[in-house]
């Protein structure tokens, strides 16, 4: 159904669906049909979400709130338009933190795509469990139609008792973190409202990378990176706002950092951090 009541001169479409296969597809599919920017769907339930690396994104029905935002991001430079999810990212981050009362900074961001929650125990630190994961995706870049999808899975409502057991080890939920019923049309309001003035800001070149980099767990933290030539672990030193790449120790090079642009951090030692590079 579409919400037309509450459109905005921010958003030119904007429908909720019970049930879709991906969000991104359908806004893709938007998208190469002339619909103007910004699009947003969000759905009650995907049965073909995905995340990066062609793996699924599972939720149960009305448990996590399932949107996906559609651009034609003509205003920007294709090297840049990876800003988008960041900056979707940091919104989200934000409301999740509102809608749920968490204190700020409790939501945090894991290079590249997944929100997280540096979770502690009465001996000392504990481990980084998933609340949501992102997922940008383009067509077109560098051509007068350029398109980009960023969509968003956050884990509301979901009941602990009822995650995955494979998984369970490694997620939260809101509902979880606070003890009470999250409702999901709320958290999407507060989303909406705070991605609002990211993106215009986005759109008159200002992009917030102090917000984006001081939101990383894994800033001075040895992780476990796998890249196209492998696996390995290092000491993550920082993120690099203008390119968006994760900066990791590396003795053998000149300046004692190297930057990596492909790749996913699949764990983080959550030990104090060490010295961060400024």
């Amino acid at each position: 159904m579409s919400d037309a009541s509450s459109m905005t001169p921010f958003l030119a479409r904007r429908e909720h669906l019970a049930r879709v296969g991906s969000t991104n597809d359908v806004v893709l599919d938007w998208l190469a049909a002339g619909t103007p920017e910004v699009c947003l769907l969000v759905a009650d339930e995907q049965t073909a979400g995905r995340g990066r690396g062609n793996r699924t994104w599972v939720a149960p029905p009305d448990a996590a709130l399932l949107v996906s935002l559609g651009f034609r991001p003509t205003w920007l430079a294709p090297a840049q338009v990876w800003q988008l999810a960041a900056v979707a990212s940091l919104a989200m981050a934000e409301a999740a933190e509102t809608a749920a009362g968490l204190p700020a900074g409790t939501v945090r961001l894991k290079w590249p795509n997944d929100l997280v929650i540096a979770m502690r125990n009465e001996s000392g630190p504990g481990g980084v469990r998933k609340v949501g994961g992102v997922l940008g995706e383009t067509t077109g870049l560098g051509t007068a139609d350029p398109r980009a999808v960023v969509g968003l899975g956050v884990n509301a409502d979901w009941a602990a008792a009822e995650f995955p057991k494979d998984i369970a080890a490694t997620m939260t939920s809101l509902r979880d973190l606070v003890g009470r019923r999250i409702e999901r049309d709320d958290l999407l309001a507060v989303f909406e409202a705070y991605v609002e003035p990211r993106i215009g800001a986005l759109r008159t070149g200002r992009f917030d990378g102090a917000a984006w980099t001081a939101r990383q767990v894994t800033t001075g933290r040895q992780v476990r990176l796998e890249t196209p030539q492998g696996i390995e672990t290092v000491v993550a030193t920082g993120v690099d706002p203008v390119t968006g790449a994760l900066i990791v120790g590396d003795p053998a090079s000149t300046t004692g950092d190297r930057h990596v642009l492909v790749g996913d951090v699949t764990h983080v030692r959550l030990t104090e951090p060490t010295k961060a590079r400024v």
